[in-house]
């Protein structure tokens, strides 16, 4: 193999940056990252936001699921938590949101804790059925909590606010989601690499031999409960403040299998993968918007019913392909036709 192919020592492997093309590559794509939406339409900067926020959020998923093995179908039920705590402790307690937003996610992974001690006894099918449960109970408590969070009526919250300066205008609060969705890209991509990380893959491929090598399976899997709900907790507070109002509205039951695809068509148990499986997904929701009214005048008979199910089809159908084609995802689909094009003299017979 040519030299320049491999990696010379562990560490690179494991590093975010193998290259200096690639640290140059990540420096022009945060100058890009944060001039471009200033050139930007409100609705651009809406989609932007909301790419930020599924990162984050996808994150946590991933580190719970991709790299632990621990299928969650519960996630925005730990959304709700963070989203929730974070709105009360600003709208009613007056706290500052820089304060309110770590507590929130802090809150959000003390409930996936709780949630997380089936994982000792079950897995498999009968985990994802625990998870589904709490993603139910969590919203029958903020329902039935409606002295505090409002209940079916919701929660007016307040914006963000940087000492007097308010983050109220879109551009201001997707450079806020920016920010904290590079910090936790970093971060799991670190935890990953970590011994924490190595844990979690031994548990995920073979946890009975994980448990021979001494790998605690107890303390583990509730660490990916508590990391990946804490993830999930700060996304749905960046949510709920977005939007500057809580409700149960924001945080539908469908969203955790649309998390879950993410990583299927990113690649699951790949810090990029989560990126791209949210970015991907989120443009594919904006490109059904503007190709639904043209196949709905094509098929006036049905179009009302065709609008209405066009996104959940062509979702459907592209966890189906990526399941049966690339059932690794996009960024394994990239890293073979990258390790070709490196080595395509090699190839050639």
């Amino acid at each position: 193999m040519n030299e320049s192919l491999a990696h010379k020592v562990y560490a690179q492997k494991l590093s975010l940056f193998k290259s200096k093309t690639e640290w140059f590559a990540f420096l022009a794509f945060l100058v890009l990252l944060f001039l471009l939406p200033r050139f930007c339409s409100d609705r651009v900067l809406t989609i932007l936001t909301m790419i930020g926020i599924s990162i984050t959020s996808a994150h946590g998923l991933n580190l719970l699921t991709g790299y632990c093995g621990q299928v969650s179908l519960g996630h925005v039920g730990f959304m709700a938590v963070g989203g929730y705590v974070c709105g009360v402790l600003t709208a009613k307690l007056g706290l500052s949101f820089w304060i309110a937003l770590p507590l929130g996610g802090i809150a959000a992974g003390v409930v996936g804790l709780i949630f997380g001690l089936p994982s000792l006894r079950i897995k498999g099918f009968y985990l994802i059925m625990s998870t589904i449960a709490a993603y139910f109970i969590i919203m029958w408590f903020i329902l039935q909590l409606y002295h505090i969070t409002g209940g079916p009526d919701g929660l007016a919250v307040p914006r963000p606010k940087i000492g007097k300066y308010v983050l109220s205008s879109k551009l201001s609060y997707f450079y806020l989601v920016a920010i904290i969705a590079l910090i936790s890209t970093i971060a799991a991509h670190n935890i990953a690499r970590s011994k924490i990380g190595r844990a979690f893959m031994a548990i995920r491929d073979f946890d009975i031999a994980a448990e021979a090598m001494g790998i605690n399976l107890w303390f583990y899997k509730l660490q990916a409960f508590f990391i990946g709900c804490v993830y999930a907790g700060i996304a749905g507070a960046l949510l709920v403040h977005y939007y500057a109002f809580a409700s149960v509205d924001q945080f539908p039951f469908m969203d955790s299998v649309w998390y879950l695809a993410m990583l299927i068509v990113g690649g699951m148990g790949n810090t990029w993968g989560a990126v791209i499986g949210a970015v991907v997904l989120k443009f594919l929701d904006e490109l059904v918007i503007i190709v639904g009214p043209i196949l709905s005048s094509l098929f006036p008979a049905v179009a009302a019913q065709f609008a209405a199910s066009l996104s959940l089809i062509v979702r459907g159908l592209i966890i189906v392909i990526f399941l049966i084609f690339e059932p690794r995802g996009l960024l394994h689909g990239w890293e073979k036709l990258w390790t070709y094009i490196k080595r395509w003299p090699l190839f050639m017979g």
